[in-house]
């Protein structure tokens, strides 16, 4: 059963709010204690209502700064019909991808007037169950995916705006997604035109339909066209759990002496498999050329530097916080699906290290 802490992000401050089992902490009752004034005139205080003395504000400051009494913007909203919060259920901050998503959308939020609550999954499936109870049960105005299927779920019961980046569409207010098809064509277009001709691809977790699967046909479809054959191998659930793909790197190297090139679906494989190259000898990008996808933050600290698809995150961010702008309060939510553009950027993991391109 989920109990403890959520944790409320915000710009310079965390809001830590008990929804469960946990330490105990300052309650409205303890600051009026503190101050020795009414539970109603401390809420009045915090919520900014009716003419309060600038003594009897300072007061309260005081005494919730002693107590480090941080407001429950949860417990607020239940008292009315709606709330600035919107949920924001992630599987992973492990992969640099997920966590510059995540400030993206936190700073669009912000500049919106929201709040997030954040949830993390790791990827499991009651877990994920159990944060959308959650967010029925706080009343969020919205709820933004970025991890699960949810198939078993009916999301637009929800009756606020549901909004799901990078997910398999299951009837949410706006789907997002980029370009996964055209990033898979141009980074295997990419490495063809530098002479590569067996190159393998390290697909993601198949365990579930996802719309980044669309890399993979967009790798098949290049090399058959140069009449190559394919070779995809698969990671897993577990690996995509750990952020650890090691071992499956490593065997594709053991099974593929003669790869010379290698597109790998996030820029976190990518890093692993500099080290398993470097470990057996092979040097990128002389003997293998290198191409990652996302490109997060990793793709510029690695030597060399990782050659990556790039997902517009901050647009992506922006479309998602954009919808709750346009239809909150609304309960006609109409359903939509968004690709944004993919591009590639170029670095040394396949072009070398030289002045022009450093």
């Amino acid at each position: 059963m989920f109990c403890g802490y959520y944790i409320i992000y915000q710009k310079e401050k965390v809001f830590f709010v008990n929804c469960g089992k946990g330490e105990d902490m300052a309650t409205i009752k303890d600051v009026a204690k503190e101050t020795g004034l009414s539970v109603g005139t401390v809420s009045r205080v915090l919520n900014n209502r009716g003419y309060i003395s600038g003594k009897t504000r300072d007061l309260v400051e005081q005494a919730m700064r002693k107590l480090n009494y941080q407001p429950n913007e949860i417990a607020r909203s239940l008292s009315k019909s709606s709330s600035s919060i919107v949920g924001l259920i992630v599987p992973t901050l492990i992969n640099p991808y997920f966590s510059s998503l995540v400030s993206a959308l936190e700073d669009e939020l912000e500049s919106a007037g929201f709040q997030p609550l954040l949830f993390i999954s790791d990827g499991d499936d009651e877990k994920e169950m159990t944060f959308l109870a959650e967010c029925r049960r706080n009343r969020v105005c919205g709820i933004i995916l970025l991890s699960g299927n949810f198939k078993a779920v009916k999301l637009a019961d929800f009756d606020v705006p549901l909004v799901s980046i990078e997910r398999t569409n299951n009837n949410s207010t706006v789907s997002i997604i980029c370009d996964n098809y055209e990033g898979g064509l141009l980074a295997t277009e990419h490495l063809l035109s530098l002479g590569c001709r067996r190159i393998v691809l390290i697909s993601g977790e198949q365990d579930v339909s996802m719309p980044a699967d669309s890399r993979s046909e967009g790798y098949g479809d290049a090399m058959r066209k140069m009449n190559l054959e394919p070779r995809i191998y698969n990671a897993t659930k577990s690996m995509f759990h750990s952020q650890d793909y090691y071992s499956l790197i490593d065997r594709v190297f053991e099974e593929n002496p003669d790869m010379d090139g290698l597109f790998v679906s996030s820029d976190v494989i990518a890093a692993e498999a500099i080290q398993v190259a470097r470990k057996r000898g092979k040097i990128i990008p002389e003997d293998i050329k290198l191409c990652g996808f996302d490109d997060s933050t990793i793709a510029t600290m690695t030597s060399p530097t990782i050659t990556s698809i790039r997902q517009p995150i901050f647009e992506m961010a922006r479309i998602a916080v954009s919808t709750f702008k346009n239809i909150r309060g609304s309960k006609d939510f109409p359903s939509m699906s968004i690709s944004v553009k993919v591009s590639l950027v170029k670095r040394e993991s396949t072009m070398g290290f030289s002045p022009s391109n450093p």
